[in-house]
């Protein structure tokens, strides 16, 4: 579509910075609300902008998308992720999705060894008898977290995200074990010192601290099953930054319960936001509100990818983060 000024419909706030210079660029509705839009304004949405900039709290299905304008031509995801939209039927009705890969790389990777750290060394109990004012002095047995200098880490899922925590922690002394999809290239696994497992069964059953790093596609739903979780050592915990959707969360937080595994960092839910309640109860759980890639400088980088995307697309070349079959 080049040599126009394309109409482009903001669903969620955007860092100033970014809506400013969208705001230059485009003809562009921002949102004076950070709500969520409803079901009803997305859809009305749809059909007036030839571009949607949504958010992972969009669900965009069949349904909505057959319901929207000619004019659309271009979903331009602010995020990685687009789970939430029906790309294939997008791609069926002409509609162009586009991503933000490789900007939450760094920050999610610090983020999951945050969660490790805060899991293994009971930093949240701490925490919270420092709050309470409860605490009455050291003591040699209060508080005894765990070492993970030697610890093996299980990664599941060695894209950018994967290899990003193994580099850190590599750092902190731990042995890196993974299952992927694929098998990385030998220099890359040479470079990380990982062990390669084909089964996920066998690495699950070995490993100390698992960390989901995949992405949720139907092949990755449930991945750790209530079978797969009870092959884990009762002494080990599992981190998750990726999607809540890969875990059995009521599986694992029965598990919890029973002591049958050590503890979990859950910075994504099976119900987006809505919190299993028996999790909010466990001492052993560590729950953060999907802040893997909170950072300043991850969501304004995001939002260049973005504008990067639109302009292209503007200027009637492919989009360079269309997200295309292959990645499904």
């Amino acid at each position: 579509m080049p040599n126009q000024r394309l109409s482009v419909v903001v669903t969620r706030r955007l860092p100033e910075v970014v809506e400013t210079r969208m705001k230059e660029l485009f003809d562009v509705e921002l949102r004076d609300t950070d709500a969520p839009m409803t079901r009803d304004e997305l859809v009305a949405a749809m059909k007036r902008a030839d571009v949607l900039v949504p958010t992972l709290t969009d669900k965009i299905d069949a349904n909505m998308l057959a319901q929207a304008g000619e004019g659309l031509k271009l979903i331009a995801n602010f995020g990685a992720g687009i789970d939430h939209i029906d790309v294939a039927t997008a791609r069926q009705r002409g509609i162009l999705v586009s991503n933000t890969p490789g900007v939450v790389t760094e920050d999610t990777a610090d983020m999951t060894m945050a969660l490790v750290l805060a899991v293994t060394r009971r930093i949240p109990e701490g925490l919270a008898i420092m709050q309470s004012g409860r605490w009455e002095g050291w003591s040699p047995t209060a508080y005894l977290g765990g070492r993970i200098g030697g610890k093996r880490l299980g990664i599941l899922g060695m894209g950018r995200i994967g290899q990003a925590v193994a580099r850190r922690a590599r750092a902190f002394g731990m042995q890196i074990h993974y299952h992927n999809r694929r098998r990385l290239r030998s220099e890359i696994e040479e470079g990380l010192e990982a062990t390669y497992w084909e089964s996920l069964d066998q690495m699950v059953s070995r490993v100390d601290v698992i960390s989901v790093n995949c992405p949720h596609t139907p092949s990755t739903f449930h991945l750790l099953n209530a079978r797969r979780l009870k092959l884990m050592k009762p002494s080990a915990v599992v981190v998750n930054t990726s999607r809540g959707e890969v875990i059995d969360e009521n599986a694992l937080t029965r598990m919890l319960r029973s002591g049958e595994i050590a503890g979990a960092g859950l910075d994504v839910f099976e119900g987006r936001h809505e919190i299993n309640p028996r999790l909010r109860e466990l001492p052993n759980v560590v729950l953060l509100p999907h802040m893997g890639s909170s950072t300043i400088e991850g969501r304004i980088e995001m939002g260049e990818k973005v504008l990067l995307n639109i302009k292209t697309f503007a200027d009637g070349h492919r989009p360079p983060d269309q997200v295309l079959p292959s990645m499904l």
